[in-house]
């Protein structure tokens, strides 16, 4: 007998769509001889790098989103191996964000090829919620050649875990507390939305694998994982989720970071500096875009034995590409002069609100303009050592021609002193 559920308080209805192996079905949707192979979407096989997604076929040898590209190629050797293609990804992405958002109260995107949709109204409007979620099946296919999964559920962890039960091109629902109970209540506690590697190895550790085992320990879970995270999956055990679908906003952002991984590790610490101008220049876009600035510059370097530093700097709201990058030169400055697999640079403490003391140059705007004159010319002086062409890459927003760019400067990079001097 399983325990009793406890009746969530606010009746919601609320559908997960997610999309069936979305980049590489963009791809094979976009190249027909694809269909039925193993495609893998990320790095090359000799390339650092892990793997993106993949299609359905590569998943059948043990690969999976995440994994090294290096294990990829080991256990599908003749695998179909591509970078992905983030700027058609979005493109695909917005039409099938306004075909869901045109069902729903309230739509909440987590991710390019995922959401959640508040129907609790407008399911009386469409005919039903069951009626929704086959006009989205429809014209998501249709309208992108494309397929989803979608499930229906009382709360947004019962319908995402309905829309994976029949994945793929799958549709389930769970309707209430008590049929998420008797669906998952002998499951691995892996099942639980929150639930971790880390978590998990601490509950199995304790004797808890299952959901039943978490319902009968549920007064043991504060003190194995504290207060707020054992009450949290002591209710999730029982289904209840009282989160609302709640639509994201720029301003909620809290962050906002550009990173890259070499292919080689590199000492020169001249070529990294030049890196940080292109993420930082990269980064100032972002923020443009969200109406943002930050009032924290962050560095992460990672070195080449996996040691991660991070440095940040505080102080004015900053937004100008080139105020982030010399805030972050300086902070590169500071670190340990050795090879470097990883360099990013961030901003934090993000807002709408621009804080700064007032001078004659910034009412007049000749910070603005000394800025642009400034990484226009390093910009170009960029051009000329590396004999790279700049303008395409930091046109392109997904930010893949960059990318290729930062990897061509490397090849081109021959340091006569450990720190590039």
């Amino acid at each position: 007998m399983t325990q009793a559920a406890v009746k969530t308080p606010i009746q919601r209805t609320v559908i997960h769509v997610d999309m069936d192996a979305f980049y590489a079905a963009v791809e094979i949707r976009d190249n027909p001889a694809l269909k039925g192979r193993p495609l893998i979407i990320g790095a090359l096989p000799d390339e650092r790098g892990v793997v993106a997604t993949c299609s359905y076929e590569a998943r059948r040898f043990g690969v999976r989103s995440a994994m090294n590209i290096k294990e990829a190629y080991r256990r599908c050797p003749r695998g179909i191996f591509m970078h992905p293609n983030r700027e058609k990804y979005r493109r695909a992405s917005a039409r099938l964000h306004a075909i869901w958002s045109s069902y729903a109260d309230a739509a909440e995107y987590v991710a390019l090829d995922e959401g959640y949709l508040d129907v609790t109204r407008s399911a009386r409007r469409f005919g039903g919620a069951r009626r929704i979620a086959r006009l989205i099946k429809e014209r998501t296919r249709a309208e992108t050649g494309l397929t989803c999964s979608v499930g229906i559920g009382y709360s947004k962890t019962s319908a995402k875990l309905a829309s994976e039960e029949k994945k793929p091109d799958g549709y389930f629902e769970i309707l209430t507390p008590q049929d998420f109970i008797d669906l998952i209540v002998d499951r691995d506690i892996t099942v639980l939305y929150g639930v971790g590697a880390r978590t998990a190895e601490k509950l199995y550790h304790a004797g808890i694998h299952t959901v039943r085992d978490v319902q009968n320990n549920r007064e043991r879970l504060a003190a194995l994982l504290g207060d707020k995270i054992g009450r949290h999956l002591a209710e999730l055990s029982l289904g209840i989720d009282d989160r609302p679908v709640t639509p994201a906003d720029a301003a909620d952002a809290k962050s906002v970071s550009r990173e890259v991984t070499f292919q080689k590790d590199t000492s020169h610490f001249g070529y990294l500096r030049d890196v940080l101008l292109l993420l930082s220049f990269d980064l100032g876009g972002r923020l443009r875009a969200l109406g943002l600035n930050g009032r924290t510059v962050t560095l992460k370097a990672t070195y080449w034995n996996m040691k991660t530093v991070t440095r940040s700097r505080s102080g004015e709201s900053v937004d100008h590409p080139y105020e982030i990058y010399q805030a972050a030169s300086g902070l590169l400055a500071g670190i340990e002069k050795s090879a470097v697999r990883l360099i990013g640079v961030g901003l934090q403490n993000l807002s709408e609100t621009y804080v700064r003391q007032l001078t004659f140059d910034t009412l007049g705007g000749e910070r603005e303009r000394r800025h642009a004159e400034r990484l226009r010319a390093r910009l170009l002086d960029l051009q000329r050592r590396y004999r790279v062409n700049l303008r395409p890459a930091l046109r392109d927003e997904t930010g893949e021609l960059l990318y290729h760019v930062i990897d061509l400067m490397q090849t081109r990079v021959f340091p006569t002193t450990p720190n590039g001097a």
